[in-house]
């Protein structure tokens, strides 16, 4: 799933792409691998593992973006329309994290 928000970093405006990877090992489990990029240049978040949650995924986004002074503009946001529609579900359910933190 790829989603795009327009923003700023260091108040200078551009466009950034989360691209969401999930992978399903088990009936009972998924993993979940996110990407930031400005353009086509991927930023390098605090972690690179593969996290058990999407929640957590965002949650890492989040806590990055807060220390390098990246802002999203929700309002802003377009999603690619090539994804499964549980993915979508679940994105539009968590994606208050993005904006909120931990802040539920």
């Amino acid at each position: 799933m790829v989603v795009q928000y327009q923003g700023k970093q260091n108040g200078i405006p551009t466009t950034f792409t989360l691209r969401i990877i999930g992978n399903n090992l088990s009936k009972s489990s998924s993993n979940y691998q996110i990407d930031l990029l400005v353009g086509d240049k991927q930023l390098p978040t605090f972690t690179t593992s593969i996290h058990q949650s999407l929640s957590n995924c965002l949650k890492e986004i989040y806590l990055f973006r807060n220390h390098n002074h990246i802002t999203f503009d929700a309002s802003k946001e377009s999603i690619s329309p090539k994804l499964v529609p549980y993915d979508l579900v679940l994105y539009n359910y968590q994606k208050n994290i993005l904006f909120k933190g931990y802040n539920l």
